[in-house]
C-alpha cells in the first residue's frame, strides 16, 4: 500500500498526497542514473576513439624491403649454339710415298712448324744426288761453254775465225746457261720433295683427328692429321629476325657451358650472317670468344644472353617495388620507420634482373617496401626487421 498523507480540503473532502521527501528523492535518484549513464557512455566513447586513434605498427622481415641501388641495368637476349674453333686445317701430303711415322694420336698438343710425320725417302734422296749431278754436269758445261766464247772473241778480233763460227760458240754458251737454270730448277724440286717426307704442324694446336698409320702407301693430297687451334673460338647462334635489328656488332655476351658449374665465359657479337637459315625465320649471329686457356672445346654447346642495351649507372629497384596509384608510378619509401608514397619516373626496364630505373623521384640508398602487403599504405608505421649479427669465425 502507497504511503500517502490524508487531509481534508477546502469544502471539506479527504484526499491523499505523496509526501514531498519522497518526490525529492525520486527526482534525485533520476538525476544520479541520468548522470552515471551520460559519463558511462562519455567513458565508452572515449575509449572507442582511442582504440581506433591507437596506431597500428607493422613488423617487416627482410624479404620485405629492398634498397635502391646505383648499379647499370641492361636487357638481353636469351641464345644458345655450338663452339666452332676459328683456325683448324687438315694436314695432307705433297709425294707419293710410305708413311714411315704417324705416332701423334687425337688430343696431342703440337707447335708450328713440329714434324707430325714422316715418310720414307731412299727414293727421293736418289732422285735428289741425280739432280745434283746433273748441276754439276752442266755447270762444267756452261765454264767450257764460257771459255770457248771468250778464245773466239779473241780470234774474231784477229780475224781467225769468221762471225758465224764466233756465233755458233755464242749460241752454245746460252745454251750451257739454260740447261744449268734447268738443273738447278729440278733440283730445288728434287729437294723440296725430299723436304716433304717430313711433315710439319702449320699452327699450334691440338691433334683433332689421324688418318693415317705407319707402313700406309700415301699419293699428293692424302689426308695425315687433323688439327685445331683453341685460342680462339666462335660461338654460332640463330638469334629471331626479329631481333636482329636490335643486334650490333660488339655486343657484349655472357654464356654457360654444361660441366663448367658456373663459371661464366664472355665474348663479343663479331659478324651477323646478311641472309636467313634456310627453313627458318632465324639468322646466324657468330660470337668471338677469347679461349686462352683452351677451355672449351669444338662442338661444345652453350647457352646465354647477348646485352642488346645497356645503360650508365642509375638509381635502380626491384620491380616488385613499384605500384600504379592512379596510374601513376609509386614506390612505398620508409623514413623514420613510416611509411612515405612517392611518385617515381621509370626508365630502362629489364626483366631477366627484375630490375627497373628510375629516372626521376628517388635516390640510391632509399629504403622501400618490395613486397604486397595487406593493409601497409602511406603514413603506416612499420619496424624494421633487426640486423642479421655477424657469424662468428
Amino acid at each position: 500500500m502507497q504511503n500517502k498523507f490524508r487531509f481534508r480540503n477546502a469544502q471539506g473532502q479527504i484526499q491523499w498526497r505523496t509526501p514531498v521527501m519522497t518526490v525529492v528523492a525520486l527526482a534525485i535518484c533520476s538525476g544520479l542514473w541520468m548522470f552515471y549513464s551520460s559519463k558511462m557512455t562519455a567513458q565508452a566513447s572515449t575509449n572507442e576513439k582511442k582504440q581506433a586513434d591507437k596506431e597500428v605498427v607493422y613488423e617487416l622481415a627482410a624479404a620485405d624491403i629492398a634498397s635502391a641501388e646505383l648499379k647499370e641495368l641492361s636487357t638481353q637476349l636469351p641464345i644458345s649454339g655450338s663452339l666452332v674453333p676459328d683456325s683448324q686445317v687438315t694436314v695432307r701430303a705433297k709425294v707419293i710415298a710410305e708413311v714411315a711415322d704417324a705416332s701423334l694420336q687425337e688430343g696431342m698438343a703440337v707447335q708450328k712448324g713440329q714434324i707430325i710425320a714422316r715418310f720414307i725417302a731412299a727414293d727421293l734422296h736418289a732422285r735428289l744426288t741425280t739432280q745434283e749431278a746433273a748441276v754439276d754436269e752442266a755447270q762444267a758445261r756452261l765454264a767450257l761453254a764460257q771459255k770457248n766464247r771468250l778464245s773466239n772473241e779473241t780470234l774474231l778480233k784477229q780475224n781467225y775465225i769468221s762471225q758465224n763460227a764466233y756465233d755458233t760458240t755464242h749460241n752454245g754458251l746460252e745454251l750451257a746457261q739454260a740447261s744449268l737454270k734447268s738443273a738447278l730448277s729440278q733440283k730445288q724440286v728434287a729437294q723440296l720433295a725430299l723436304a716433304d717426307t717430313q711433315v710439319r704442324s702449320p699452327l699450334d694446336g691440338y691433334i683433332s683427328k689421324r688418318h693415317v698409320q705407319a707402313g700406309e702407301k700415301v699419293s699428293p693430297d692424302t689426308a695425315l692429321y687433323s688439327i685445331v687451334n683453341l685460342s680462339h673460338m666462335t660461338l654460332e647462334a640463330q638469334v629471331p629476325a626479329s631481333e636482329i635489328p636490335r643486334v650490333r656488332t660488339g655486343q657484349k655476351v655472357a654464356f654457360q657451358v654444361d660441366g663448367f658449374g658456373k663459371r661464366e665465359f664472355v665474348g663479343k657479337v663479331a659478324r651477323i650472317n646478311p641472309a636467313t637459315e634456310t627453313g627458318s625465320r632465324s639468322m646466324m649471329v657468330y660470337i668471338a670468344v677469347d679461349n686462352a686457356d683452351a677451355a672449351l672445346r669444338g662442338g661444345m654447346f652453350a647457352k646465354g644472353n647477348l646485352v642488346l642495351e645497356k645503360s650508365a649507372p642509375a638509381t635502380t629497384v626491384p620491380l616488385t617495388a613499384v605500384r600504379q596509384v592512379n596510374g601513376a608510378d609509386v614506390v612505398y619509401q620508409i623514413i623514420n620507420d613510416q611509411v612515405k608514397m612517392q611518385t617515381v619516373k621509370l626508365g630502362l626496364r629489364s626483366e631477366d634482373e627484375g630490375k627497373v630505373q628510375i629516372v626521376q623521384g628517388l635516390d640510391a640508398g632509399a629504403v622501400l617496401i618490395s613486397s604486397r602487403l595487406d593493409g601497409v599504405k602511406s603514413g603506416s608505421k612499420v619496424k624494421m626487421p633487426k640486423p642479421v649479427p655477424a657469424s662468428k669465425v
